[in-house]
This record gives structure tokens, sequence and C-alpha cells, in this order.
């Protein structure tokens, strides 16, 4: 039911109910300049950004922050608020810090629990708010997150895992609940160690070629210095501001052929593409990004974008085109002018993790191709940024810049927080379902 007795701006408090609905904004214009950065206090369903490169301030302008979060319990006065028309529910709870989230072609719902290291399936009838089985998949992992079901279509004959060290496939049969046989390795080595962890799947339009993605070891490269054989050399053998030494096959999308054989690089300087996803009109892989610290509260924004293969996305030299790192200062000039530009600028440090496209029926048309990034929330900044769903634009396919808040409410104070989303999946039904790994709990987003 959705009967309430008042619903504000940081907390609803219910009578009884599953939902926080929040009236739609009269916003005739998304925030832009200084106040399209802000903070968690201004979030609210149906705030819209705009933040352009000629925004950016200069480095250093603020001091850097270091303000983790308190996880605590979810206050019972407190849920999810969204946009008016939509309801929000507890799905799932009592999970293990789950990450990305994958549905079969059947409905059933793949969840990465990354910390345990195994697989778990949620299987819900469509329509149903709660599961009716949970089963462990697959366990034994390496700090599984990416998951990606492959051939497409309606008949997938493999699951396929991104450990953070290797890619492994599991024979699979619509409707398995549990791995029928031991995986096979399909990568036998991904750059890993240091730095950041999770490896993101996708399998690009036609199924011909196998993405990953590789978060950078270090934040920008700080101790990185010359290339083996010397930075010509270096550059006459490989792609266009690819990095080296502990940050080699790092802060890149890698391809293969989804047998694993034929390795090469997709595209580079994407510090830390942590959701992979392939549009499912117009094919063109999207990488949802996080951006490196230290250079204060409001540099660098982290992105979602169109990965096109073979581009340079700036790190760890430069950052939102030709803006350089203060690492690096005069270390690179010819790739100053050769840095691709993000499509979507984020508030800096909001963490933006999972990443998917609308391609269900159940909502408003307007929202069809759309994406949904889950934004796991700032550790990094004086005022708290992130810690919501957001809802990103895509007109004639192609990214507007804007963006919107479509899931706030997971903040409870300046330094207490119960939920930080971290993926984002489109069910069988067309309901959205949100994962965050600070209650253990998946979300449930229905029109």
């Amino acid at each position: 039911m959705r009967q309430f007795r008042n619903c504000v701006t940081n907390a609803c408090l219910f009578v009884v109910t599953t939902a926080c609905v929040v009236p739609a904004l009269a916003q005739s214009e998304p925030l832009k300049g200084a106040a399209a950065f802000g903070d968690w206090h201004a979030d609210r369903p149906g705030v819209s950004r705009l933040i352009r490169p000629e925004d950016l301030p200069k480095p250093g302008a603020t001091p850097s922050s270091a303000k983790f979060p308190q996880i605590v319990r979810r206050p019972l006065s407190l849920f999810p608020q969204v946009p008016a028309g939509f309801t929000i529910e507890l799905f799932a709870d009592g999970l293990s810090g789950p990450r990305q989230m994958r549905v079969a072609p059947n409905g059933d719902i793949f969840i990465s629990e990354t910390g345990p290291g195994r697989i778990r399936v949620l299987r819900a009838a469509d329509g149903s708010s709660k599961p009716s089985s949970n089963e462990i998949y697959a366990n034994g992992l390496h700090q599984p997150f990416g998951m990606a079901f492959f051939p497409s279509g309606n008949n997938p004959q493999w699951v396929y895992v991104a450990e953070t060290d290797r890619v492994v496939r599991f024979a699979y049969n619509s409707g398995d609940l549990t791995a029928s046989q031991k995986p096979e390795t399909v990568v036998a080595q991904l750059a890993h160690g240091f730095g950041h962890s999770t490896r993101d799947i996708a399998f690009t339009a036609g199924d011909n070629r196998m993405l990953v993605s590789v978060g950078s070891e270090s934040n920008a490269a700080e101790g990185m210095r010359e290339p083996p054989g010397g930075l010509p050399s270096w550059i006459d053998k490989h792609r266009l501001g690819a990095s080296w030494g502990s940050e080699t096959d790092r802060a890149d999308v890698l391809a293969f052929d989804p047998d694993g054989k034929n390795p090469g690089v997709f595209a580079t300087g994407i510090r830390n593409c942590v959701g992979l996803a392939v549009h499912p009109k117009t094919g063109d892989a999207y990488c949802s990004t996080n951006e490196r610290d230290g250079l204060g509260d409001n540099l660098v924004p982290d992105y979602v974008t169109r990965v096109r293969e073979g581009a340079f996305y700036g790190w760890p030299w430069y950052y939102i085109g030709g803006n350089e790192d203060p690492h690096h200062s005069g270390q690179r000039p010819d790739l100053k002018e050769k840095v691709t530009i993000p499509d979507v600028l984020l508030q800096p440090h909001s963490a933006s993790l999972g990443l998917t496209f609308y391609a269900g029926n159940a909502f408003p048309a307007e929202y069809s191709g759309d994406g949904f990034a889950a934004e796991h929330g700032s550790w990094n900044r004086s005022k708290r940024t992130g810690y919501k769903v957001i809802r990103i634009r895509i007109k004639d396919g192609v990214p507007t810049g804007e963006y919107e808040d479509f899931v706030t409410g997971f903040m409870v104070s300046d330094s207490e927080v119960w939920g930080r989303p971290v993926g984002v999946a489109v069910a069988h039904d067309g309901a959205l379902l949100i994962s965050e790994d600070g209650n253990g709990t998946i979300w449930r987003v229905t029109h």
C-alpha cells in the first residue's frame, strides 16, 4: 500500500508503506555551473544537472578531503525516494555485499557477492515483489564482479564471470540455479594486485567481441616514469595514451574474441570503468567511470560515456579534455589535443558504478533507451555527493549531457548513510532493480 503521513526531502514517515513518492519537480532547466556540483542536501527525484567542461574549477581550488561514511542500519522511518508515478519496495535483504547484477533471459537475477567470492541467483515471477528462490550459483571465485550471458538472445549457453584476475565461464542451461560444471578459463590473466579490483564484462552487438574493463592500480600514476625503451618507442608500438609499468593494460577497456583469443586494447585512459554496458539500440559500448582524487572537492568529475575503439580519455596525464593533471605537468604535450571528452559529466567523487539501459516496456515511453547508473557515494569530498541512482538522458541515440536524480534517500545525515547503490538491472517484467552493499539489500522500482 502507499498510504503515508508525510514525505519530505530526507525522510519519509510511514503508517504502512513500501515507497516514498516525491512529486516531480517543475524544473525547466537543469542546474548548471556551480549549482550543478552541489551535494546530497539538494538531491531529489527530478533534479537535473548539466556539468560542462568549462564549469570545472582549477586544481586545488578547494582542499582535498577524506570523509568516510559511517554505515548504519536503515532507520525504519527512511525509505528511498522515487518520482511521482513510481513505487519502490524492498525486494531482497540479508545479502552479503551484493554488487553487480545481470538478468537472464528467463528472468533469473544473477548477483555477484564480491567479498565472499560467489554468484547468487534470485528467482521471482513477473510482477512479484519477493523472490521465490535464493540459491548460490557458484562460489570459490576470486573477487567476482561483472557477468554476461553468451550468446545473446533467449538461449545463452554460457555465463561469463569477470574475476579480479581472470575471466571464466560456466556452461549454462536456461533455468540453472546452480552451476552444473566447474568453470572454464577464458582469459587466464588480467592485470591485478593493488588498486581497483572490479572487472566488468560485456559483449559487443553481434557477439563478435568480448569487452573487459580493468581499473588503474593507482590514483593518477604519480610514480610512473619513463617507459621501457623510451617514450618514442612506446608510442610507436602501443595504443594512443597507453600507460606502462604496473599500469600496463590498466585504466583500459580490453577486447578479446568470445573464447579469449586475440587480446587487444579497445580504449585507454579510463581510470576505472566500473560499469560496462552496451546500448541495446545503438550498439555503443559505455563506461560508468570513477575519476581521480586529490585535486579538490569539485575535481575530477566522474562520468558516463560512450567508449570509442582507439579513443583515449585522458588518464593519467589529462582529464575532461586537455586539462593537464598537475602531477604530470609537461610530460605528454603530444596527447593534449587527442583526449576524447566524456559524454556525461557527473558530480565529482560520486563513485559511479553499475550501469544499464532501459529496454523494458513498463516505464513511460520517454524512458526507453535511457541509462541508469548507481552512484556509490563519496568518501573524498567535504560535502557528500552520490548515494543515489541517476537517469542518463539519451536523445536520438546520443547522450544529451544531462542527468537526473531518479532514486535518492540513502543518506541519514552528513556523517551516516544506510545505502550505497552498486548495481542496476532491468527485470524481466520491466521493473528496475537496485543493489546496495551498505545493508545488503536489493530494491525494486515499478511504475
